[in-house]
């Protein structure tokens, strides 16, 4: 029983993604836009709160951070880094499946239509 507990236990554990680890992987969108990050990061966030009641967004040093995750297995599925640029924000968008299209149009779709 121990060893069946402890199995479950191991198998959610891999499923776990973290912001860092994403980072890790090569951008699935990148694009520059005229807004300001703030402006920005207010135009993707409902579109990502609606696909995912979860998404939070947090201000960083040079912009803002949008994240989208499935908060029952501590598993992010897609971040959204927006950081000053001289012409107004450099936009990035990195997925944890991004082959995997299904389900995530909101998600692009958000982050491409606010540019």
């Amino acid at each position: 029983m121990r060893f069946l507990i402890g199995a479950v236990g191991l198998v959610l554990l891999v499923g776990c993604t973290t912001p860092g680890d994403l980072l890790k992987n090569s951008p699935t969108i990148q694009a520059e836009t005229s807004k300001t990050p703030k402006a920005y990061a207010l135009c993707v966030l409902p579109g990502w709160q609606e696909h995912q009641a979860g998404a939070t967004m947090n201000e960083t040093l040079t912009g803002y951070r949008l994240i989208s995750s499935a908060e029952s297995i501590g598993q992010t599925n897609e971040l959204l880094e927006i950081t000053q640029s001289p012409r107004g924000s450099e936009v990035r968008l990195y997925q944890r499946m991004p082959g995997m299209s299904i389900g995530r149009s909101k998600i692009t779709s958000s982050v491409k239509n606010c540019l």
